[in-house]
Parts: structure tokens; C-alpha cells; sequence
């Protein structure tokens, strides 16, 4: 995370809570408590007002003036939902992305919405918690978008297992599973992989164009011509 985006987000948790601690802003944004020192040392200087100490915690003393943005109830509902399956189910990156976005609306809405959004009853969660899997998500997600070719160790349905070196093109979620489509090199065709079935993924260095006939659009047009 860049300094800025972590400065940025120390404010918004701190708009959102009456005291916080270094440790705890540590800990949410992955770093040391030295680095919320002097993290909260350049907000103060910039002009923010924070209040507090070390050993004790941080607090701002009034309210920045940032316009409030309006949700509808039902609105809010699908922003929380919406949050926490990212959190649950998309890797750690995304999960801490859509804490954020979280932090930065409770920062800005009004209080009554504020209450109903802290209140929501909609949960999204994960009973097989898989480090792993995690991992691969976030490698497929950094192949995805720098149009990398990514190579991967795979363990079939069957239990065989075999190399590939594809060209990922999309990630889509079935309800407790993800799969990744890419085009197989080896096959020289579509495939779709089960992200839970990647033992090793590796991004290389070289990109890949889109080429005629290799694209997600060409996939999806196959799929819809498919017999169903």
C-alpha cells in the first residue's frame, strides 16, 4: 500500500471510532506501530486534528467536512452483503479493499443510516478457511489484470496432475467455488480451472495480446452457442 492510500485510510478509521490505538491501526493496515507514528505525526502536521498519544490511542476532534453521500436502506443492505462475501471470498487484497470501502461510507453517511448499516444481519460466511486459496486468488488476479501468462501446477477431478501454461481471462464465482478461464497452451482450447485445484501458480514476466478466437468475449460467445 502507498504511503498516500494509508495515510488516507488511517483518517477514515479514525472518522469512524472514538479512540484507536497504534497497535490497532497496525494491525489493520499491516504495518509497525512505528509506522503509525509517524504516520499520524504527518497527518497532525498537514493540518488534520488528531487527538491523542502513544500508548493511548488517536482520536479526531471534530468531524472533517466531507458531503455526505445518500444511500437508500436497501441500498446500504447490498453494500454490506456485497462487502462481506468480497472479504469472505475473494482474497485477502479484495477483502481488505472492500473493508475500505466500508470504512470510508460509514465515514459519510448520515447517523441514522450509519446505525443501520453497523446493525445489518447479512453474513457471508467461509467454514473451510484456506490460506491457500487466498493466495491463488490474488496471483490469478494480478495475472488478470496485467494480461500476464501464468503458469500452474493442476490436479485434475480425476487426481492426475499436470502442468499448464495459460493465458487467464476471466474469474467466476459458482457459490462456494471459484474457477478460473483462461486459454491452455497445452490444449490449445478453453479451459476452465477450479482455483481450489491449483497447487502452484506462477505470473511470468511475459504478456499476451488478445488474439482472435482466444478472447473471454470469443468464450462467452461459445458458451451461449453451446447446446444446452
Amino acid at each position: 500500500m502507498r504511503r498516500a492510500d494509508r495515510l488516507f485510510q488511517i483518517v477514515q478509521i479514525l472518522r469512524n471510532r472514538r479512540m484507536v490505538t497504534a497497535k490497532a491501526l497496525a494491525e489493520r493496515l499491516e504495518v509497525s506501530e512505528r509506522t503509525i507514528y509517524r504516520d499520524i505525526q504527518v497527518l497532525s502536521l498537514s493540518g488534520i486534528p488528531i487527538e491523542g498519544e502513544a500508548g493511548v490511542g488517536y482520536m479526531l476532534r471534530h468531524s472533517l467536512d466531507i458531503p455526505p453521500i445518500m444511500f437508500s436502506a436497501a441500498e446500504l443492505e447490498a453494500l454490506v452483503i456485497g462487502a462481506r462475501m468480497v472479504k469472505t471470498w475473494a482474497g485477502k487484497e479484495l477483502g481488505h479493499s472492500a473493508q475500505s470501502v466500508l470504512d470510508k461510507v460509514t465515514a459519510v453517511v448520515p447517523a441514522e443510516l450509519r446505525e443501520q448499516l453497523e446493525r445489518s444481519k447479512l453474513f457471508a460466511l467461509r467454514f473451510s478457511q484456506r490460506e491457500d486459496l487466498d493466495v491463488t486468488m490474488d496471483i490469478c488476479r494480478k495475472a488478470l489484470d496485467g494480461k500476464r501468462l501464468l503458469c500452474m501446477d493442476y490436479r485434475r477431478a480425476d487426481g492426475t496432475f499436470s502442468q499448464r501454461r495459460i493465458r487467464p481471462l476471466g474469474l467466476y464465482f459458482w457459490g462456494n467455488v471459484w474457477t478460473l478461464v483462461g486459454w491452455c497452451e497445452l490444449r490449445g482450447d478453453f479451459r476452465n480451472f477450479r482455483l481450489d485445484r491449483i497447487l502452484r501458480a506462477l505470473v511470468l514476466e511475459e504478456a499476451f495480446t488478445d488474439d482472435p478466437g482466444q478472447t473471454l468475449q470469443d468464450f462467452i460467445r461459445r458458451m451461449h452457442c453451446s447446446p444446452q
